[in-house]
């Protein structure tokens, strides 16, 4: 086994500001609403925490995706710092965590607040309806990654998901019937959860009758812009005794990139970077897939899900779709839960701190009516393209 940061470390408290639509509350408000109940629930208070970390830091201009970063969090909080971290270049948003339990594995920290804030339900409410407006693009991001997309006129990460999804379909026979269960098991998922944004039933009618974003993604392919803040606390294992809630451990982290970081240039094109990410994860364990009991897998569009149950080994490659066909196995009841909040097409974009708040909840056996019965391994996954991460988290 090789040398593993995850045996000194747990996540020791988690907490959510409000989430909604347009809530009308700063950056700032959302971010302290989101810490001080992560500290209330691990039972730590301010003057314990000595690490900041977030992803990917203050990201002005961009509608609301990443409005506040370290400087502004450190200040209003008057914490006193021994390590932090905020960067843009890094593997999906749990980059963040993953930073944390590294500076806290090596002795730099005690007790990092990782933190994940948007304002895109607001910020979208006053600006183009786009997701990306082009005019925000200078020219340096014409010359790096974006160059064969831009100029295209391809200005939406919609559309960059739907050419993956394009071809996974043409591949493997992939249906927007199958692709469609991803979806409505996130609206019923989301029913049970009073703190989403849709709870409104979805139908297989409604699904196939919704306009077209990009094929073959529809409008409730895509995930729900919101405001919200979800805040994780890492801490060192041996301050387990002193904490006040259930600590979940760290099973195992991956976050590999071995193909080319590239939207539209990766070696296995459907697949995304999923696999890199997961291989090494699994690689740092001795469970497997069988062994998880619940997934949250990251659904900013419902395409990139189908990618991760295929790279983390619940199917084979190209099988997601038979295997989600009729949603029976990825209920709360099945064989595999899979988002059980709601996911963020239901629930809301929290980005893949939502998924990590909801597989710790789900650990505790604090989720409610949407509780998956005895718990005890899950893996929650976030980023789609280039960009991949995943945890394996257990009590």
């Amino acid at each position: 086994m090789k040398r593993r940061f995850e045996d000194h470390v747990v996540i020791s408290g988690i907490g959510q500001s409000e989430i909604g639509r347009r809530l009308d509350k700063s950056a700032l408000l959302l971010t302290a609403e989101a810490a001080k109940a992560a500290l209330s629930d691990a039972g730590l208070r301010l003057c314990d925490i000595d690490g900041l970390s977030t992803w990917p830091g203050r990201a002005s201009g961009q509608n609301g995706f990443s409005p506040i970063g370290i400087t502004e969090v450190k200040e209003a909080l008057g914490l006193e710092l021994n390590w932090y971290c905020g960067a843009a270049e890094a593997p999906s948003q749990f980059a963040a965590i993953v930073n944390a339990c590294l500076a806290v594995a090596g002795g730099l920290a005690r007790h990092v607040l990782c933190f994940r804030t948007l304002t895109e339900g607001s910020a979208r409410a006053v600006a183009a309806a786009s997701q990306v407006d082009p005019s925000t693009f200078s020219q340096r991001y014409v010359d790096d990654r974006y160059q064969w997309q831009l100029p295209f006129n391809a200005f939406s990460a919609a559309n960059w998901i739907a050419m993956y999804a394009q071809r996974h379909f043409h591949d493997y026979g992939t249906t927007r019937e199958q692709l469609a269960q991803i979806a409505i098991n996130a609206r019923c998922h989301a029913g049970l959860n009073p703190s989403a944004v849709y709870r409104t039933p979805l139908t297989m009618d409604d699904y196939l009758s919704a306009r077209m974003i990009s094929t073959p993604l529809c409008l409730y392919d895509c995930d729900v812009p919101v405001d919200g803040s979800t805040a994780i606390i890492v801490s060192a294992r041996e301050t387990t005794p002193d904490l006040a809630a259930k600590p979940i451990n760290i099973g195992a982290a991956g976050v590999a990139l071995h193909g080319r970081d590239s939207w539209d240039q990766g070696t296995e094109f459907a697949a995304m970077a999923a696999p890199d990410a997961a291989k090494q994860m699994w690689s740092r364990t001795y469970l497997k897939p069988k062994d998880i009991d619940v997934a949250q897998l990251y659904d900013g569009f419902s395409y990139i899900t189908l990618a991760w149950l295929e790279a983390l080994g619940f199917c084979g490659r190209g099988e997601s779709g038979p295997f989600i066909e009729g949603g029976s196995r990825i209920g709360i009841g099945g064989e595999l839960p899979l988002n059980t909040h709601g996911g963020q097409l239901s629930a809301g974009r929290t980005h893949g701190f939502g998924f990590v708040h909801e597989a710790c909840l789900q650990l505790r056996g604090q989720a409610g009516l949407r509780q998956v019965n005895g718990a005890e391994v899950a893996v929650a996954a976030a980023g789609g393209g280039p960009l991949a991460g995943c945890l394996l988290l257990t009590i």
